[in-house]
Parts: structure tokens; sequence; C-alpha cells
């Protein structure tokens, strides 16, 4: 159900949160570049490595587009690629807290940095996709398309570690753990986001229907207890 009275300021909100939590991870990336004795290039490499830092690029430039456009029909406005956003920003929230939480120990600013990219950021978009964005348009074909954004980061992953030697996940690190093991480990996120992708087409066409319903109960009173 969209609820239009609040989306803008709710937009605002989400706009600033995302973009605050991009630009701080990108600070402290290219700050410990810089005390490591590396490069700015160093920096940014490391930083547009994850797909957490991908990902939550992503949900801000949603945001400038709906902050500008709030009904907008530009690409990164259209249900289509907002919910795969929704799918790609809730995939990062589960596979940090289930795969790597307890591998590092952050602190200070990094630690907001890291609630931010991890927690905040996508239960934020994920509320707002579901509460704010007109729902119904989505097919189940979307999920399998939307999976291609993940295939194509672990090509990107893959090229990147060749090239530099380092990789950003221990889970998808050839040189530690070989490329049977990386690829068995690719096909199970990728089988896993494939499958929230399936449950977000599930929500939005529920969405419908619950709309449905309501609009139905409302039809059905008399005119004088009609909102």
């Amino acid at each position: 159900m969209i609820r239009s009275s609040s989306r803008r300021p709710v937009t605002s909100l989400a706009f600033i949160v995302a973009w605050s939590g991009i630009v701080l991870q990108c600070w402290l990336s290219l700050k410990s570049s810089h005390d490591a004795g590396q490069t700015l290039a160093s920096g940014l490499i490391s930083f547009f490595g994850f797909f957490t830092v991908l990902t939550n690029i992503l949900v801000c430039l949603a945001l400038t587009v709906l902050v500008r456009t709030p009904i907008g029909e530009r690409f990164l406005a259209s249900p289509f690629a907002l919910g795969g956003i929704a799918t790609s920003i809730a995939f990062v929230a589960l596979a940090y807290h289930l795969l790597l939480r307890n591998v590092w120990n952050p602190h200070g600013a990094q630690w907001v940095a890291n609630a931010i990219l991890h927690y905040v950021t996508p239960a934020i978009f994920v509320a707002y996709w579901y509460f704010y964005r007109r729902h119904g348009s989505l097919q189940w074909r979307d999920a399998l398309l939307w999976s291609l954004y993940p295939l194509a980061y672990f090509v990107y992953v893959l090229a990147r570690g060749e090239i530099i030697g380092s990789y950003p996940y221990g889970f998808v690190d050839v040189s530690r753990i070989g490329y049977a093991q990386t690829g068995l480990n690719a096909v199970g996120l990728l089988v896993v986001f494939t499958l929230l992708g399936f449950a977000f087409v599930g929500l939005d066409r529920l969405e419908l229907k619950l709309d449905a319903a309501r609009l139905r109960r409302v039809i059905s009173r008399p005119r004088d207890e009609r909102p």
C-alpha cells in the first residue's frame, strides 16, 4: 500500500542514511590505504571490490533518482529495478549476518559504517520498497534476471583477483581455496540470491492482492462510512 503523504520525507531520510554510509566507508578505505603507505588508487580498488559497496551504491543512485522524481519513469525508479535492488541489498544483509559478522570485529567509525551498510540501509530500503512503492508488475522471471547481477560480480571478482592477486571475500579467494571450492561457493550463494528474488516477487504479488482486498472492503461499506 502506497502511503504517498509521507513518501517524500521517508525517501529523503533513506537517501541521507544510504549516502552517509557509503561516503563514510569510502573515506575509511582511503584512509586505511594511506596509513598503510599505499596509493589513492589502491584504496579505490579495494573499496570497489566489495559486493556490499557496489550494492549500497546502487541503493544510493536509486534513492537519488527517487528524491528528484518520486514517481518518475527512469530505469532506477522502475518496479523492476527497485525490486532487484531491494533483493540485492537484502542479500547483503543476510550474507553478512550469516557468513561474515564473526569474521572481523570493527570498532569506532568502521563499526558505524559497517552497521549502516549491512543493516540500516538494507532495512530502510526494503521497508521503503514494500510500503512506499506500487506493487503488482513484477514477474517470476524477474528473479532470474536479477541474478545476473551477482553472477556478473563473480566474474568481476575473479578477473580482478587474477590481475591484482587479492580477493575481497574468503569464500571466493581462489588463491586460498582453489577454483573448485570457489565455484561451489558461488553457485550456493547464487541459488540463495535467486530464491530471495522469488520471495520478493512473491511479496510484490501478495501486496497487490492485499490492496485489492482492502479496496473491496472499502467499496462494500456504506458511503457514509468510507474514508
